[in-house]
């Protein structure tokens, strides 16, 4: 008898019974596999969804619930609140976030239906109160919709692409949006006709020659056989928390203590790659320390331990962190002056390093070489007070002196203050949620979408609010839509 192994496929030939048959089975009940199962559904397939949790939720139920939208000339919110949003600039941002691991075929395809997509998630029953929040923020405090959620205003992307806030937030008083979005598209799956099956952890796949047929769930400490006539489609997340996977594809997150997720343990990934697939970008991260609270803090300047500015302070926090982290040390400081100094919030866990009436001062507490922070911060305010960052481009309003005493640095150390991370490398899928393999061929009956491959938020350095969301979504559906069609 063949082993039941999340690394290679069961043969089909060696299933005794099916314990379960349906169209098209989705593995993953997060915001990903929602959208896959109800597209599927929508196109005619007869689908099951099998959870390892005892319900709905995933990553996508942790988040924010903010999806990245524009194109098209704009949403109509984004156009009530005077923002056109062209689809060449919108899909020109796409591409520069994904620097250089984009998937230009993604962006272009998402690009192109964004606006579509937004038409679908209301369709959903997904609801926005349709306002623009202007500010710097990471998630809205009350129910609005519209946010700056990357670094759509900031260079380099602002020289690429004409900006505009793309972050659509759902309706839903404070942070934590994630979990009712997920509700809703979970209501919408369950009234399309989608068989929920929880508690059922995936532990292998099923093959048929080079065609994946079905996949093996464990319930109730026993393997179940799920044959899938069309095609099964992974919706697992990604691998925060699979320090192995870590320890080999994405070593640099162990500079960080903070993953988060929910049981992102790498098993979709393992599963396509014991099927013939291909993971591609696998070193790639997202993380933030959530320094824009309060939004003054933007206006300082961040060194790393050598008392160096290493990054314009006014791109998206998650570019910040994640540059942050590159840099020796094993912790970076945030210069602050009187003016724009508040005490940050305490789940942040940045501390005080070093105080003075000059920046002098606070170089000596920081136990720097003389001349060195000092000259940063002069050479800074002298071009902040004529409005202008040679080094950088940090634009005004946020480029201001920073002269008025006096003055502080807040550590960020990587290992004690909160930066948390998720993974972004997996699987290698086409625009149609086809999971490939090494020549960029579909593994026969294999799709996959969301955090388990590779998509729109390809690279940590150029991420943005929503675009996870996004991606999972708009290509959770292109994933299910495609198994059905067998």
């Amino acid at each position: 008898m063949a082993e039941i192994s999340l690394h290679r496929p069961y043969p089909a030939s060696e299933v005794a019974a099916w314990d379960y048959t349906c169209d098209v089975a989705v593995i993953g009940f997060g915001a990903t596999g929602a959208s896959a199962a109800i597209e599927a559904a929508d196109a005619g397939a007869r689908v099951i969804l099998f959870e390892r949790n005892s319900g709905s939720g995933g990553a996508s139920g942790l988040s924010g619930g903010e999806i990245y939208i524009g194109g098209g000339g704009g949403t109509d919110v984004q156009r009530a609140a005077g923002f056109s949003d062209s689809t060449e600039d919108f899909t020109a941002y796409l591409k520069a976030a994904g620097g250089p691991c984009v998937d230009e075929a993604k962006c272009e395809k998402y690009g192109r239906e964004a606006l579509d997509h937004f038409a679908w998630l209301k369709a959903q029953g997904v609801p926005y109160r349709g306002n623009y929040l202007p500010g710097k923020h990471i998630e809205p405090t009350d129910d609005s919709t519209l946010i700056w959620s990357g670094s759509e205003a900031a260079w380099p992307f602002c020289d690429v692409a004409k900006p505009a806030p793309r972050g659509h937030v759902i309706q839903h008083m404070g942070w934590g949006g994630g979990r009712p979005l997920v509700d809703i598209l979970e209501a919408s799956a369950r009234a399309s006709g989608v068989e929920v099956v929880a508690d059922a952890r995936a532990v292998a796949l099923v093959a048929d020659g080079a065609r994946v047929v079905g996949a093996v769930v464990r319930i109730d400490n026993q393997n179940r056989f799920v044959r899938a006539a069309k095609g099964v489609v992974l919706a697992t997340g990604g691998f925060a928390f699979n320090e192995a996977m870590r320890r080999k594809y994405c070593p640099e997150t162990f500079k960080l203590s903070d993953p988060i997720g929910d049981k992102d343990d790498g098993a979709g990934i393992m599963l396509g790659l014991g099927a013939g697939g291909e993971a591609i970008h696998m070193e790639q991260f997202f993380t933030t320390c959530p320094w824009t609270m309060p939004e003054s803090h933007a206006n300082g300047v961040f060194v790393n331990a050598m008392g160096q500015r290493f990054i314009n302070e006014d791109c998206y926090h998650g570019r910040v962190s994640r540059c942050a982290v590159d840099q020796p040390g094993g912790k970076v400081y945030l210069c602050l002056d009187n003016a724009h100094f508040i005490q940050p919030m305490d789940f942040a866990r940045m501390t005080i390093a070093g105080t003075g009436d000059t920046w002098e001062e606070v170089e000596g507490e920081l136990g720097m070489a003389a001349g060195t922070l000092s000259q940063t911060m002069a050479f800074y305010n002298e071009h902040a007070r004529a409005g202008h960052d040679p080094l950088f481009h940090k634009r005004p309003p946020i480029l201001t002196a920073l002269d008025q005493g006096p003055f502080v640095a807040l550590e960020l150390n990587f290992e004690t203050s909160y930066f948390s991370f998720f993974t972004l490398g997996g699987l290698h899928t086409s625009a149609q949620g086809e999971v490939l393999d090494r020549t960029g061929a579909p593994l026969p009956g294999l799709f996959a979408a969301g955090r388990c491959t590779s998509g729109l938020p390809a690279w940590g350095h150029g991420y943005s609010s929503g675009l996870s969301l996004a991606d999972c979504t708009y290509f959770g559906r292109q994933a299910g839509r495609k198994a059905a069609a067998g």
